[in-house]
């Protein structure tokens, strides 16, 4: 299942154009912060679909029956880029336990690339719903490595990605691995250029978040 945020116009398209606009790219602080937005957003939507229980609960005048959730999520990030949708999300469930995985492109001189997986930090997610962010959905090979070494963990019990942008082509790709996924978009785009990135996209989310990198 795949859900494109900016179906229907809301605040979270006025900033998913912000991320994709070149003078504001510039305010590196605005950029995080439109990432952590929609991952706050996207938190919410989610949370609609999750287990819920009744609970109740004593106020100062009785007491009252109210529905909440009946476990926590697990959330996931790769590092860096998606540590900014990463916060939005645990802004919302801020009682989720967290993963982080390391994952980058490793080029070889022929211009092709395989990813590389040096670094995982994850709690129990036997049985559990995990949250993985990514901001760019572009060839999707990262996203699905990064979740076939969490799914080594143990089994879990469903599996939302959220990510900023989305490419078709990375779309199919990740629902191919992982067809009982559901994604949720900022938005989606159509193209992707030879080396992988999405056109129009918004360019190097790690990037333009936290500072060109030097990497041999």
């Amino acid at each position: 299942m795949v859900i494109n945020l900016s179906d229907q116009h809301s605040l979270l398209s006025n900033w998913v154009s912000e991320l994709r606009d070149v003078d504001v790219q510039n305010d590196r602080m605005r950029f995080r912060r439109n990432l952590e937005r929609i991952g706050e957003v996207a938190a919410y939507e989610i949370s609609k679909q999750l287990d819920w229980e009744e609970k109740e609960i004593t106020t100062p005048l009785g007491t009252a029956n109210c529905k909440v959730l009946s476990a926590q999520p697990v959330l996931a990030t790769i590092l860096r880029a998606g540590l900014g949708m990463h916060t939005g999300l645990l802004n919302y469930f801020d009682k989720a336990e967290n993963a982080f995985i390391s994952a980058y492109r490793k080029h070889n001189p022929d211009g092709s690339f395989e990813i590389n997986i040096e670094y995982m930090s994850c709690p129990e997610v036997d049985g559990k719903v995990i949250i993985i962010s990514d901001p760019m959905i572009a060839t999707g090979a990262s996203l699905v490595k990064a979740i076939q070494f969490l799914k080594a963990e143990g089994d879990i019990k469903q599996i939302h990605i959220v990510c900023a942008i989305a490419c078709t082509v990375g779309i199919e790709y990740v629902l191919r691995e992982q067809p009982k996924a559901v994604i949720w978009c900022g938005d989606i785009d159509d193209e992707i250029t030879a080396k992988g990135y999405i056109v129009p996209g918004l360019g190097d989310a790690g990037d333009l978040a936290f500072g060109q990198k030097m990497q041999a």
